[in-house]
């Protein structure tokens, strides 16, 4: 617990308003999202906006990751590499995920697209991400175990007939990329630090269609794949532990509150 940080209410405001922006880019992008469009273009808006909002793209460089927005097609987990040569077509599904820094504030979510039509497994996947996502932020609160977020979304996802990534995780956001806690999507019960107002993490659940269990493409080095090319999904939003609950500091949708 000594190394996970208490928030000011000084900071606190800064990670909401970096997290506001990077919810904002996502909202930003979606007329984008469409069939024939490259991911280096949505890359590219994304990183537009969020340096015209005086902020900066936390990705770029951090231990050589060379763009401003993670974007994962279909079978991607997690860390695809924007690229001219990656064209969107009818039927696709993507997460985009955006950090930024601004103020010297880190704010970190991502969400699901649909290209086009897509097809009903794919829909119903997008649906179940988001209601583990969502299971996950109800257990947040003070005096509550940070494994218990993972304990939900493990047995949700299990009873849906899917699989929760174990092999990467949520962590503590704000003053830096990555802090303390780490915050598992699939956990025990009543495992982990204890939740305090004023701590500020991640939680973003990876649900596969198929197998838990992924590959990193030796090519780039960053881009995650499910190990049997089934689909895979997730969302993300940084949250705020509150005197008596939670504060979903990324949503800008209005979702939470």
């Amino acid at each position: 617990m000594s190394d996970i940080i208490i928030k000011t209410p000084e900071q606190i405001e800064g990670i909401r308003k970096s997290s506001q922006l990077a919810g904002q880019s996502l909202v930003m992008i979606e007329e984008f999202v469409k069939p024939g469009v490259s991911t280096e273009f949505l890359n590219a808006r994304i990183e537009e906006f969020v340096r015209g909002h005086g902020a900066v793209p936390a990705t770029i460089g951090y231990n050589g990751y060379p763009k401003a927005t993670c974007i994962s097609l279909n079978d991607v987990v997690c860390h695809g590499i924007p690229s001219d040569s990656q064209i969107l077509k009818e039927g696709d599904i993507l997460n985009i995920d955006v950090t930024t820094i601004l103020n010297g504030y880190y704010g970190d979510t991502s969400k699901m697209y649909s290209v086009g039509e897509i097809s009903e497994h794919a829909s119903r996947l997008i649906k179940a991400a988001k209601h583990s996502l969502d299971l996950g932020i109800q257990q947040v609160k003070p005096g509550n175990y940070v494994g218990n977020i993972g304990f939900v979304i493990g047995r949700y996802a299990k009873a849906q007939k899917y699989s929760v990534v174990y092999e990467f995780c949520g962590h503590g956001v704000g003053l830096e990329f990555h802090e303390a806690p780490q915050v598992d999507h699939i956990a025990r019960k009543n495992t982990g630090d204890i939740m305090q107002p004023g701590m500020t993490f991640t939680i973003e659940p990876m649900i596969n269609e198929g197998r838990a269990s992924t590959k990193v493409d030796r090519e780039d080095g960053w881009t995650a794949r499910t190990k049997d090319g089934k689909l895979s999904a997730q969302f993300e939003h940084t949250i705020l532990v509150t005197d008596d609950g939670y504060e979903v500091l990324s949503d800008v949708s209005g979702d939470y509150r």
